[in-house]
């Protein structure tokens, strides 16, 4: 069995608390849902109080609880608040990881798919460690530290913002070797109030760069200079990379050849040309390429071939432009690419801009409204008719208020108008969409979380498995009428 993530005298130590018992623990866990035999379970309080499920915890094979009172059911360690023991606790296994080089992104658009990339990198190399899912907000950061084994070699961590001054303080609990910036785009406007607000925000993952540390932006961002003076005024003897598809970056982008399921892209990175497969399609995805190749090789044992051969045939997570097959009751099939994890201006452009380069009889999207855009939201949502009718989308579902500007700049001229079906929710127009689908269609789902796409996705996939079972029953039911007859 593997050595201990902790023991209860080391959480006591990190925390200052005091344990009830010794024990040892595998992991750590704030969802009972999702728990593991022999994880911590720590007891945050957000939106319902984790102490209330500290008894289900032990039920599910905890360990030990992190709490802030009294409870019954297994040993714990009691802390004056949860969350600032987690925050101590992964502040402990930062500093006991001495030979972890750290990476920190952060982004308007394509964090989470540059950690996943950079991620793949890593674990190719080595001991590593990275967030699970999107875990990039205030919890998310120090319980990603947290679960950090001392042994590791490498860790990326995602950082993330609701509200203003969100970033500052995760990225010096994380305090990275190199941090990155995607791009700056309009998303949470509400919050910060305009892109100049979300370019200074995002800025604030240098505040916990190391001296002598690296930051990565990108080349073409309207933003790059003043990113780049912010870097040097949170840490003035920092290194400044850049990437993109101009010639005069870092690293950017040579060639992309496809064969509208996949993609070979042909980079330069700090010099050296290198060709990594991709199972996407798009030019955004080969600019993640360029951020994550650029950014692993700022560690000096990683040589940029290496890097490149370990991210060869990734494929995006669930919900994030993959591409699927959905099975059709009355026989064929459709392509589904599901973007339905979150949608803002800039990837709403993204993502219709790689569905027109597939090619498909009919190109039919389910868009969601984009939420936290702010006072430019309606002409935001306007603003999409062009990329729309530029992808070739023959009918468009929207779902949201925010929609309805989009759906009056769709009624153009009769020869550029796609056709669009609004609903207040995606559920409004669900059977109208099954019944439209045709064999050979080419399906693109996005939308913000809250527009509810991303569960129409999982509705048409058990619609397409019980299409799929009725044509097996079928095959099974005709073969034995055939043995009847022989």
């Amino acid at each position: 069995m593997s050595d201990p993530l902790w023991t209860s005298a080391e959480i006591a130590a990190a925390t200052g608390g005091t344990a009830s018992d010794d024990f040892a623990v595998f992991g750590l866990s704030i969802d009972t849902r999702t728990i593991d035999a022999g994880d911590l379970f720590v007891a945050l309080k957000d939106v319902r109080d984790g102490h209330d499920f500290v008894s289900a915890a032990f039920d599910e094979g905890a360990e030990g609880a992190l709490v802030s009172r009294e409870v019954e059911g297994g040993p714990t360690v009691r802390v004056d608040d949860v969350l600032t023991g987690l925050e101590q606790l992964g502040l402990a296994a930062r500093n006991r990881a001495t030979d972890c080089y750290r990476t920190a992104v952060t982004g308007s658009v394509g964090k989470t798919s540059v950690k996943e990339m950079l991620a793949r990198i890593y674990r190719a190399l080595g001991p590593a460690h990275w967030n699970e899912r999107s875990f990039n907000n205030q919890w998310g950061v120090p319980l990603t530290l947290a679960r950090m084994p001392k042994e590791t070699r490498r860790a990326i961590f995602e950082i993330g913002m609701n509200t203003p001054g969100e970033i500052a303080p995760r990225s010096v609990m994380v305090q990275p070797h190199a941090a990155l910036i995607t791009k700056i785009a309009p998303a949470h406007l509400e919050g910060v109030g305009s892109i100049e607000g979300v370019a200074k925000e995002k800025s604030d993952i240098f505040a916990g760069l190391l001296p002598g540390g690296v930051a990565v932006l990108p080349y073409e961002d309207r933003f790059v200079d003043y990113l780049k003076a912010e870097a040097k005024a949170h840490q003035p003897d920092c290194q400044i990379k850049t990437f993109g598809m101009d010639r005069s970056a870092d690293a950017y982008v040579h060639q992309i050849y496809t064969d509208a399921a996949t993609m070979s892209v042909y980079l330069v990175v700090q010099g050296v040309e290198v060709c990594v497969e991709l199972n996407a399609i798009g030019e955004h995805w080969a600019m993640n390429a360029a951020a994550a190749l650029l950014l692993a090789c700022q560690d000096d044992s990683v040589d940029v071939e290496t890097a490149a051969q370990a991210l060869s045939g990734y494929a995006p997570p669930a919900g994030r432009g993959t591409a699927e097959i959905l099975k059709l009751p009355n026989g064929g099939e459709v392509t589904l690419i599901d973007d339905a994890y979150n949608a803002n201006p800039e990837s709403m452009r993204a993502a219709l801009k790689s569905f027109g380069e597939r090619p498909g009889a009919r190109h039919i999207a389910v868009l969601g409204e984009m939420l936290e855009v702010g006072a430019t939201s309606a002409a935001e949502h306007a603003a999409l008719a062009g990329p729309i009718r530029a992808a070739g989308v023959t009918k468009a579902y929207l779902a949201g208020d925010g929609m309805v500007p989009l759906v009056e700049a769709l009624c153009g001229q009769p020869s550029e108008r796609t056709e669009s079906i609004w609903s207040v929710k995606a559920e409004g127009f669900e059977n109208d969409l099954k019944n439209a689908l045709k064999d050979g269609d080419l399906l693109l789902l996005k939308g913000s979380n809250a527009s509810g796409i991303n569960r129409l996705a999982d509705r048409l996939r058990q619609w397409s498995a019980s299409a799929d079972e009725q044509v097996k029953d079928s095959g099974v039911e005709n073969t034995a009428r055939g043995r009847d007859a022989v």
